[in-house]
C-alpha cells in the first residue's frame, strides 16, 4: 500500500504488518530471569491451552542469571524463525523488555493489565509480551497473556506508525 509521506515529500511504500500475532500450532518462545521462573512455568500451560507450541528458553531454576542473556535469546529465536512471538519475564519486566527491544523487528510491550495487553496488540502490533513477576500476580498474568494472544493488530493508521519503528 502506498501512502503520502509528509517527511520525505513524496510517496512511501508501507509494508503492512500481519494482523494476527500467531495461530494455533505456531511456536511461542518464553524466557525469564531467575525472578520469573515460577511465573514462566505457570504461563507455559496457558500458552499450550491456547494451542501454541512452547519453546522454553530458560532458565530452569531460580539461581541468579542475567536477564539480557534471556531477552536476547528470545529475540534471536523470533528473528531466526524458531518462534513467531514471545513472552519475556523478569522481576520488573523492564530490563528484559529493554533487552528484547534492542533487536530490529521486535516490539516487546511491558503490560500491566488486560487493557494495555489489548492496546499493545491493537495499536502497536507487539510481538513480545513482557511481564514483571514481582508486580503481576499469577492470575492477572494469565488473563493478560490470554488478552495479548487473542487480540489482533488493527492495521490501518497504526500500521504506518508501527512501520516507522522498523
Amino acid at each position: 500500500m502506498w501512502y503520502p509521506h509528509h517527511l520525505l515529500g513524496g510517496w512511501t511504500h508501507i509494508f503492512m504488518s500481519e494482523t494476527q500475532l500467531a495461530g494455533p500450532g505456531d511456536t511461542v518462545a518464553i524466557a525469564s530471569d531467575h525472578a520469573g521462573v515460577d511465573l514462566k512455568a505457570a504461563l507455559k500451560g496457558d500458552l499450550a491451552a491456547l494451542g501454541y507450541k512452547v519453546l522454553d528458553l530458560g532458565p530452569a531454576t531460580a539461581d541468579s542469571v542475567d536477564y539480557p542473556d534471556y531477552g536476547n535469546a528470545l529475540a534471536e529465536a523470533i528473528k531466526g524463525g524458531k518462534a513467531k512471538a514471545g513472552v519475556a519475564i523478569c522481576g520488573s519486566g523492564i530490563g528484559i523488555s529493554i533487552a528484547v527491544n534492542r533487536h530490529k523487528g521486535l516490539r516487546a510491550a511491558l503490560v500491566h493489565d488486560e487493557a494495555t495487553a489489548k492496546l499493545a496488540r491493537q495499536h502497536n502490533n507487539a510481538n513480545v509480551l513482557a511481564l514483571g513477576a514481582r508486580s503481576t500476580p499469577p492470575a492477572e498474568a494469565r488473563a493478560i497473556l490470554t488478552s495479548f494472544f487473542t487480540t489482533d493488530f488493527e492495521g490501518g493508521r497504526h500500521a504506518r506508525r508501527v512501520d516507522k519503528l522498523g
